[in-house]
């Protein structure tokens, strides 16, 4: 008797007991996923990651896979610690645009065969990259539309092995008096050769730029290109600022339609008055006596 009430009595506690446990569980916080996923391209072209808790400089770069100095080129707003705080978007590297801009880019960038002076070191090649404010926004250069300093050129081997990332400037080659290159595989001007981590060979790339904030693409921002060895090659990417730089002039109205209407109201006045006019003159020879 005393087993059967004791097994009675357990069984309520047992149910509690499972209950509980199951309750406990379902409220349980689900363990964080260690799976990244490797953030796209905007329609800037500019690829950003959002910065999550715990996150560092060093951190960012190795899931990336770039160093830190690229980091900091790629953010010259971080500070010298390289402190960066959950939520705060980071640049991490430019690619083609996930889709497409609000306006519609132009024609893809066509290059240009350079002169044959400098020749690149035997085995390696040089691809040279403008990103210029396309101030009528054309798609095309014009003497006018110097280089546009803020963005920022990408440069990657389809087979890998190679892949540099440059900051867009705003300068002037003093030897053409045109707007200045960023050259990738070009030799420094203070070293004797090419350093063996620069040198740029043949093959296939992709050419992407990333545009200042405030511009709009006039030319799709990404581009496919063959290169050989001993040669060099010019690319040249447009945007045109979302400002509106001219003002359209107003124009006076002139139409003629206006002086017409005035016109026409003071011949309306004028047959009114010639109306009562012979109104009277009725009423008058009507009480003549005949």
């Amino acid at each position: 008797m005393k087993i059967k009430f004791l097994f009675l009595l357990g069984l309520p506690l047992l149910f509690a007991l499972l209950v509980g446990l199951s309750f406990s569980a379902q409220a349980s916080p689900p363990l964080q996923s260690g799976e990244f996923q490797t953030p796209t391209a905007g329609p800037d072209g500019r690829i950003m990651y959002t910065v999550r808790e715990g996150d560092t400089c060093n951190l960012i770069a190795l899931l990336h896979h770039i160093d830190v100095n690229q980091l900091r080129s790629l953010n010259p707003t971080l500070d010298e610690n390289c402190i960066v705080i959950p939520g705060q978007q980071v640049m991490i590297g430019v690619g083609g645009p996930a889709s497409a801009p609000t306006s519609t880019a132009g024609p893809s960038p066509t290059p240009t065969q350079v002169l044959p002076t400098p020749t690149p070191a035997a085995g390696t090649t040089e691809i040279c990259v403008l990103l210029f404010e396309d101030i009528n926004g054309d798609g095309i250069r014009q003497e006018n539309e110097l280089g546009l300093a803020g963005g920022a050129i990408s440069v990657t081997n389809m087979l890998g092995g190679y892949s540099k990332t440059q900051d867009t400037i705003n300068e002037i080659d003093l030897a053409t008096d045109e707007p200045a290159y960023i050259c990738f595989g070009e030799k420094p001007p203070d070293a004797d050769e090419v350093p063996e981590s620069e040198k740029l060979p043949e093959g296939k790339y992709t050419v992407s730029a990333a545009i200042p904030d405030g511009y709009n693409p006039t030319i799709n921002l990404s581009y496919s290109i063959k290169v050989v060895a001993g040669e060099r090659a010019f690319i040249a990417f447009g945007a045109q600022s979302q400002k509106s730089t001219l003002e359209e002039p107003v124009e006076e109205d002139n139409n003629p339609s206006a002086l017409l209407g005035i016109v026409g109201a003071f011949l309306l006045l004028g047959g009114g008055g010639l109306g009562w006019y012979a109104m009277r003159m009725n009423k008058s020879s009507s009480k003549m006596p005949y």
